[in-house]
C-alpha cells in the first residue's frame, strides 16, 4: 500500500517475482468500491449484489476462478470485507498450489483498521516515496481531483497535500499495530533492492532473493510504468529525485513551504533553507483545508448512503446478459 505512484506496482511485483505467492493481476476494491456500492456484506441481498457484480468484473475474469464457485463462498462464507477478500484469494492460492498470497492496493492506506479487525493475521507494507516526486508524477497523469464530479485539473500544492494525507493517514494506522506494519522507502528499494528485500523478507518472514526476483521478472520489475516513460529524454533515467531537473525553483519552494514538515517526518531532506521558504496565506489556507476535504470525502463515501454512487468503472464490467 502507498500513495498512488508511490511504487506499489514495483513492491507487488517484487513479491509476486520472489515465488511462494499466489500470482494474481487483478483488482480487488472490496473496501473502496463493492462496500461502499452495496452495503455490508453481512446482508444476504447486498453479498448477492457483490457476487452479481464481482462475476462480470476484470478482477474476477483474471482470477481464473470458477464462477459458480466463487458465488458460493461469497453467498455463504462472507461477512465482511476481510472474509471476501480471504475466500477469493484463499482459493486463487489454493488452484495455484501457493503458500501465500498478497494484494496490492493503494489505497489500503486508508483501511487498515478495518483490514486487521476483520483479517487479524494480516500484516501491511507501506511503501513511501519523496512527496515532491508524487506530486510531479500525479500532475503528468492529469492532476488530482477529490470529488467526481470537479473536471478542474488540480495544481502541485493540491497534488502535494493528497501525498501528505496518504502518507500520514498510513502511519497514523501502522502505529497502531507496530508488530504488523513496516515502511519500505521506494529511493533505497531502487537505490539498495538486495539490504531492502533482506530486511523485508525478515519482517515476511519469506525469502526474497533479489536474483530470483530479477530472473522471474513479473511486471514492473522488467517493464516500468512511469509516467515519464513516453518522454525520449527518459530512457533508461533515474526515476528518483526527478522533481529536481523538472521543477522550478520557484515549484520546490512552494511545495517545500507547504509539505516540508511531513516531508522531513519521513526523512526527506528539503532543498531550500528555512529563511528562504516563505508561507503564503493562501498556501496556509490550502494546507487546512484539503486534509478536512479528504476526510470528509472519505467519511461521506465510507459511513453514508453517499457510497452508494461508488464508480464502478475501475472494475472494468463486461456487458450483462
Amino acid at each position: 500500500m502507498g500513495c498512488h505512484r508511490s511504487g506499489t506496482n514495483l513492491l507487488y511485483d517484487t513479491l509476486l517475482s520472489a515465488g511462494g505467492f499466489a500470482v494474481y493481476r487483478g483488482y480487488l476494491p472490496v473496501y473502496k468500491i463493492l462496500i461502499p456500492r452495496f452495503g455490508s456484506l453481512d446482508k444476504l441481498k447486498n453479498r448477492e449484489k457483490v457476487a452479481e457484480v464481482w462475476l462480470r468484473s476484470k478482477g474476477f475474469r483474471r482470477s481464473g476462478l470458477d464462477a459458480s464457485l466463487v458465488r458460493s463462498k461469497v453467498l455463504n462464507e462472507c461477512r465482511n470485507g476481510g472474509d471476501f477478500m480471504r475466500v477469493t484469494m484463499d482459493e486463487i492460492a489454493r488452484q495455484q498450489n501457493a503458500s501465500r498470497w498478497a494484494v496490492y492496493d493503494p489505497d489500503t492506506v486508508l483501511h487498515v483498521p478495518r483490514i486487521k479487525r476483520e483479517i487479524p493475521n494480516a500484516i501491511f507494507v507501506h511503501i513511501v516515496r519523496d512527496g515532491r516526486d508524487i506530486a510531479l508524477s500525479l500532475m503528468k497523469m492529469g492532476g488530482f481531483r477529490p470529488f467526481p464530479w470537479d473536471r478542474r485539473q488540480r495544481g502541485l500544492l493540491e497534488t502535494a497535500l493528497y501525498w501528505q494525507w496518504t502518507v500520514r493517514r498510513g502511519r497514523s494506522h501502522g502505529r497502531q499495530i507496530p508488530p504488523d506494519y513496516i515502511e519500505i522507502r521506494y529511493e533505497e528499494l531502487v537505490a539498495d533492492p538486495h539490504r531492502v528485500l533482506r530486511e523485508l523478507g525478515g519482517f515476511i518472514d519469506h525469502d526474497l532473493d533479489y536474483d530470483r526476483v530479477q530472473q522471474a521478472g513479473l511486471g514492473r520489475v522488467r517493464e516500468s510504468n512511469s509516467s515519464f516513460r513516453e518522454d525520449p529524454k527518459e530512457s533508461g533515467g533515474n526515476p528518483v529525485n526527478r522533481w529536481k531537473e523538472k521543477l522550478s525553483a520557484q515549484e520546490i519552494e512552494k511545495l517545500e513551504s507547504t509539505i516540508g514538515n511531513c516531508l522531513q517526518e519521513f526523512g526527506y531532506e528539503l532543498m531550500v533553507p528555512a529563511a528562504e521558504r516563505r508561507s503564503r496565506m493562501r498556501d496556509r489556507w490550502m494546507g487546512k483545508l484539503y486534509p478536512t476535504l479528504l476526510d470528509t470525502k472519505f467519511f461521506l463515501k465510507i459511513k453514508t448512503p453517499l457510497g452508494r454512487f461508488a464508480n464502478l468503472s475501475a472494475l472494468e464490467l463486461d456487458s450483462a446478459d
